[in-house]
């Protein structure tokens, strides 16, 4: 099995804890945007995104559009990709998402994920 095994010792009576640490693997990323309508401005749903953005690791920038929707726009591996895409389609507690467009994006370089 590859990986290294960290093994924890104990001075006391509890079991010894053991953690397989997986040397890191280059994961390919991507870029996606996405276009939310709905009840999606006035409730929260950019610092929502930002906040959920951050907390899975991908890089980005999320903004409210002139016709009512929110653009988010996104770098990371596919699957922190899909998690943060499964997110903006539930949204906060009090916002209603009634539609979600995902298009493939051209990757920009940046460094974190902010609200624009």
């Amino acid at each position: 099995m590859p990986g290294n095994l960290l093994r924890l010792r104990s001075r006391s009576t509890k079991p010894v804890i053991r953690i397989l640490i997986k040397p890191q693997q280059h994961v390919p990323q991507s870029a996606r945007r996405w276009l939310v309508s709905g009840r999606v401005q006035g409730v929260g749903f950019r610092s929502f995104v930002e906040q959920e953005a951050q907390a899975i690791g991908v890089t980005g920038w999320v903004r409210n559009l002139d016709d009512g929707r929110v653009e988010a726009y996104a770098v990371g591996s596919p699957d922190q990709l899909n998690l943060l895409a499964a997110r903006l389609s539930q949204g906060p507690p009090h916002s209603e998402v009634r539609g979600l467009e995902q298009l493939e994006s051209e990757m920009q370089q940046l460094s974190s994920f902010h609200m624009k």
